[in-house]
């Protein structure tokens, strides 16, 4: 058989491959979309009972972060599956939700110091907070390694945003625990500006884009890489 007719018949395989990614990428984007429906709820329900601006911050967050999913969603989409215009108006959106959790978290964190709100104890929130710190970074770190296959960065940048909730859980659970247990209020808002900070970092990459091609090049049986020009260091993208 020659190389050709090798190539013929491996390109349908390379093929299958690629869409079994893209339906897994999906069923992640799904799943966290729907998991930060729930959590936003429980968050802003919690929150307005508390009184406490951050639990409502971070439900706030939640939404952005669902959002960021259905971004991910219309990325993969039937029409749009193997589109590098798609990948890049996706990775350049989702750069943009993070700047909006940025803005959000930062300017409560701001304004929670400066007034000086001492919110009630929440121990549902601390659930909340708990809960999500364990089951995010699973879910985020599955995201990076799809993405990484598919030449995605709209889906590593997306997922990174799952892993962005669990350091804003981590925050979280330590203001609510330093609140509850010793009154330190000021725990939560300081925490929050430095997380903000890293939201800010990361909508950068986002935007600038870590990995714009969304198919591999096929030469005997190893995958080169990238065919265009924006994932080659010193481009646009790169």
């Amino acid at each position: 058989m020659s190389s050709q007719q090798i190539q013929l018949v491996r390109k349908p395989s390379r093929s299958g491959e690629r869409q079994k990614l893209v339906r897994r990428a999906k069923l992640l984007a799904w799943a966290g979309v729907g998991w930060h429906g729930i959590e936003a709820a429980i968050a802003v329900g919690a929150g307005l009972a508390a009184s406490s601006i951050a639990l409502i911050g971070f439900g706030a967050d939640s939404l952005i972060e669902s959002a960021a999913g259905i971004i991910l969603l219309w990325r993969f989409a039937a029409g749009r599956a193997s589109s590098e215009d798609a990948e890049r108006r996706a990775q350049k959106l989702i750069g943009v939700s993070f700047y909006v959790i940025a803005a959000y978290v930062g300017f409560e964190a701001v304004r929670s110091l400066l007034v000086g709100e001492r919110p009630d104890a929440s121990w549902v929130g601390i659930g909340l907070a708990a809960v999500t710190l364990v089951t995010m970074p699973p879910l985020a770190i599955a995201k990076a390694r799809i993405g990484e296959r598919l030449g995605s960065s709209a889906t590593k940048s997306e997922g990174q945003q799952n892993m962005l909730c669990a350091y804003l859980s981590a925050a979280l659970l330590v203001g609510l625990g330093a609140n509850a247990l010793f009154g330190l209020w000021w725990a939560d808002p300081v925490t929050a500006l430095l997380i903000a900070g890293v939201a800010v970092r990361e909508g950068r990459e986002s935007w600038r884009g870590e990995s714009c091609c969304t198919a591999p090049v096929v030469s005997g049986d190893a995958e080169d890489g990238c065919d265009d020009d924006c994932c080659r260091p010193g481009s646009p993208g790169g």
